[in-house]
């Protein structure tokens, strides 16, 4: 087969592979039964267990990173088999987790630093093969990531309701250990001189740089401050999807006096919109630039704070639309974000480059869900937290401007 062909199936492969990984954000469906089930056991009254989420989100660049040196050398497979192991039997042997410290090791370690060795490498990898379609192939293939927050939980809560929560736990990591491995197998590294189209325009290829992108290391993208412009962007476009999709539920009973079940159908839609999202606004960033792109969703994202702000029980459609938005501009940032680190920084160190760009992911996942507990704690309200996410909305896009001017600035 083609080259130009089989990197279709190469996406197809990735695409499954970041669909079991990205389970890790269904965790709110495993995470009730399982604390009632470590509370029967431990005897003690075990009412949350957001640390486990946390953990798993904040040691994921720490694998991206590493897992990216290797991939760049020795290619993805080994890469992508040890790290379905890991993310597997770190899921696999949470069902036999009897307390939060054991568990914080099985699945927030375990699973968590097998997400992001998994997802560096395969989203990196597949974006090498796209130098024409970059925000394109990086939209699908998160947009699977992202679209595993609406399969998985159904599937889980069958699992928990016919089985046991601990069953689940064996079942779901086993049958996603074997997808990763297998598909390893079909994943192959792009080869260093490889070009889809014969005399391929960079300038399409990157719509943000009218020259061809020099292949940093990331010693030398840590020089750019073009860098630290767009790993603050990330951060502040990160900071509202991770503060709300990590309370969805508890924002939906406590703010609008929704049922738990109304609650879950946010939850849905929530992961829809960050899934739509990935697809759409990946495909526009190849047509307009990903700097014309992130400019709009930082517009859109700024608005849906505030109108979330002033969202009560009264004002429901409202409410549905702001997290809408958000979900919708959380998930571009995401789509868009692999393609561009490649189309400003190269694609040869992409999986190191992209790694550690994606530390500033990592902080939101801390900083977000850890701000909106403290304001609810002070207040006993979650709109002020929307305010801060409009704030850091309104610096994302002053960051973009300074960005633009950056990268002209070097076009010159």
């Amino acid at each position: 087969m083609v080259l130009k062909q089989k990197r279709w199936l190469i996406l197809i492969a990735s695409c499954f592979v970041t669909l079991c990984i990205g389970s890790l954000y269904a965790w709110s469906v495993f995470a009730t039964p399982m604390a009632a089930h470590l509370s029967e056991i431990t005897g003690t009254n075990i009412t949350s267990l957001a640390i486990i989420f946390t953990i798993a989100n904040a040691v994921g660049p720490i694998t991206m990173i590493s897992g990216g040196f290797i991939n760049d050398r020795l290619g993805p497979k080994r890469i992508l088999l040890a790290g379905g192991l890991l993310f597997g039997l770190g899921m696999a042997r949470s069902g036999f987790a009897t307390s939060v410290p054991m568990l914080m090791v099985t699945y927030g370690l375990g699973v968590g630093l097998g997400v992001g060795m998994i997802y560096g490498t395969t989203v990196s990898n597949v974006v090498k093969f796209f130098p024409d379609k970059r925000g394109l192939a990086g939209g699908l293939i998160t947009a699977c990531y992202g679209g595993s927050s609406i399969l998985i939980p159904p599937i889980a809560t069958i699992l928990v309701s016919a089985y046991h929560i601990t069953t689940a736990f064996q079942i779901l990591g086993i049958v996603m250990m074997l997808i990763i491995c297998a598909s390893a197998f079909v994943i192959i590294p792009c080869p260093a001189d490889f070009n889809p189209v014969r005399e391929c325009s960079e300038k399409s290829a990157t719509p943000d740089n009218s020259s061809r992108p020099t292949d940093c290391t990331y010693k030398e993208m840590l020089q750019k401050p073009a860098f630290y412009y767009m790993i603050l962007t990330l951060t502040c476009g990160s900071f509202a999807g991770l503060m709300i999709i990590s309370q969805a539920s508890p924002i939906a009973q406590t703010m609008m006096g929704f049922s738990s079940a109304a609650a879950a159908a946010v939850v849905s839609l929530l992961a829809f919109f960050n899934m739509l999202g990935r697809l759409i606004s990946g495909s526009i960033s190849d047509k307009i630039g990903a700097v014309a792109t992130l400019k709009c969703t930082f517009v859109l994202s700024f608005l849906a704070s505030i109108l979330l702000y002033f969202c009560t029980e009264s004002t429901t459609l409202f409410f549905f639309a702001g997290l809408a938005v958000i979900g919708f501009c959380f998930g571009s940032i995401m789509g868009i974000y692999p393609g561009f680190t490649a189309a400003q920084f190269g694609s040869k160190n992409n999986s190191v480059n992209y790694g550690i760009m994606f530390i500033g992911f990592a902080a939101a996942g801390l900083a977000g869900p850890m701000i909106m507990n403290q304001i609810f704690t002070i207040t006993s309200r979650y709109q002020p937290a929307f305010l801060a996410s409009a704030f850091l909305a309104f610096i994302g896009i002053t960051l973009l401007f300074l960005l633009e001017k950056n990268l002209k600035k070097n076009s010159l």
